[in-house]
């Protein structure tokens, strides 16, 4: 997930620029062991004895490339793991100081991800002070919450989690929830919203949990999961894991969170998801890689300097270069003529291509598209049945909010429309 800084249905032209990079500088140590995570096991990548923390050589050369090679106004750095509050505030500190020099070229921005558990006082006053927005982690209710999110000792994480939610809105720190939807997450839609949305909670962004049980390349690598589809042979293969969300649930899920916050909450709590849906129906282009019609600029970054082609293709197959001997520039674009980023639009199978929800779903991320279509086709979006469900189902809402920002009214005016008269007469047209 990347921490979003901003979330509005006064939607703006949000067209990809740049490159961009999510950082991992403690790679995939974490103090958790959730059920789910796909990053764990990526230990099985690195020799035994890793250090995983990033060298000094590896933060300044990544700080100075990034920002000198960033062709936007705006720079925006994204720290993830693993946990990379692991690190401490001293790396954190580093990261300000090889940034300050920079300062009057860019507008530079951070941005944590981090899963709350170790958040502090102290932390929380680091953050304050240098302007850290932070991506939360958390999923629901407790109930909900610890069923897949639990520590080495399988204990729960929502009471520390918790603390850590509270310092940050004591705090005043910018924030959002990110909320994993698994399989029995997907069955409890409204106890997640009301949850989040009764804590205090304006930004969230939901993220289906999808991964498929491992094949023998994945097993000679050590890994429990398997790798992303396009890397060929066994794309395929179908099973998913006892915790990935099933296609229809996911699609209800959203519907029934929709519902909900169409009526009540527009305005006041920003669901992500539902912020792409509209952007991409007024016409813009996809703020966000999976639902982009190319993929291919937003990097990954190990701890090691190794740069990779996306943050869920850190694998030997998707390796670019490392930063301290090749320019970002560079290395994003041999992603892109690898055909990794072209192709997501290119390989769409024709079910996809004669969808009327193209342009808000794209295909999807092509790590996940290994079911097939009515037509026997492969390469289709193992959750296309949710994301078709639901596009179609919002779409006479996003006429009525497209409708209310072309008048120069807000889109929170869609619940006038929905719950009473609204006062301004609109065209009878429509997207």
């Amino acid at each position: 997930m990347t921490t979003e800084r901003r979330g509005s249905s006064n939607i703006k032209n949000y067209a990809l620029q740049g490159i961009h990079v999510v950082a991992k500088p403690i790679g995939p140590v974490c103090n958790l062991g959730c059920t789910y995570c796909f990053y764990l096991e990526k230990q099985a990548l690195f020799s035994p004895g890793e250090q995983y923390r990033m060298s000094d050589d590896v933060l300044s050369a990544f700080i100075t490339h990034y920002i000198t090679s960033q062709p936007t106004p705006v720079v925006e750095f994204v720290w993830q793991g693993g946990e990379p509050t692991l690190l401490g505030i001293d790396f954190f500190k580093r990261v300000i100081k090889l940034q300050k020099p920079f300062a009057k070229q860019k507008t530079i921005t951070n941005s944590l991800q981090t899963n709350g558990t170790l958040l502090t006082e102290k932390w929380c006053r680091f953050l304050k002070k240098h302007n850290f927005a932070v991506g939360l982690s958390l999923d629901g209710p407790q109930e909900i919450h610890d069923r897949y999110r639990c520590d080495r000792k399988g204990k729960g994480s929502f009471d520390k989690v918790m603390q850590g939610l509270k310092l940050l809105q004591e705090h005043k720190i910018e924030y959002n929830v990110m909320a994993c939807v698994a399989r029995e997450t997907a069955r409890k839609p409204l106890d997640v919203y009301r949850f989040l949305r009764d804590q205090g909670v304006e930004f969230i962004q939901f993220s289906p949990v999808v991964e498929r049980m491992p094949d023998a390349r994945s097993r000679r690598h050590g890994l429990r999961l398997s790798e992303p589809a396009s890397l060929g042979k066994d794309e395929q293969r179908t099973e998913v894991t006892p915790w990935s969300v099933i296609p229809d649930e996911y699609g209800d899920f959203l519907i029934d969170i929709y519902e909900e916050w169409v009526r009540h909450d527009v305005g006041r709590v920003f669901v992500m998801n539902f912020e792409w849906a509209l952007n991409a129906w007024i016409g813009n282009p996809s703020p966000v890689c999976i639902h982009a019609k190319q993929c291919g600029r937003s990097l990954a970054l190990e701890h090691n300097g190794d740069v990779y082609a996306c943050d869920h293709c850190v694998y030997p197959e998707y390796r670019l270069g490392n930063i301290l001997t090749e320019a970002l520039p560079g290395l994003a674009q041999r992603s892109r003529r690898s055909g990794f980023g072209v192709s997501k639009e290119t390989a769409l199978p024709r079910w996809c291509r004669e969808c009327d929800v193209l342009a808000a779903c794209q295909g999807g991320c092509p790590k996940h598209r290994f079911a097939k279509t009515y037509y026997g086709e492969p390469g289709l979006h193992y959750l296309c049945p949710g994301y078709r469900k639901f596009f179609l189902h919002i779409r006479k809402y996003l006429r009525v909010m497209t409708q209310l920002i072309e008048h120069g009214l807000p889109a929170s005016h869609v619940m006038d429309a929905i719950n009473g008269p609204l006062v301004i007469k609109l065209d009878k047209k429509s997207k």
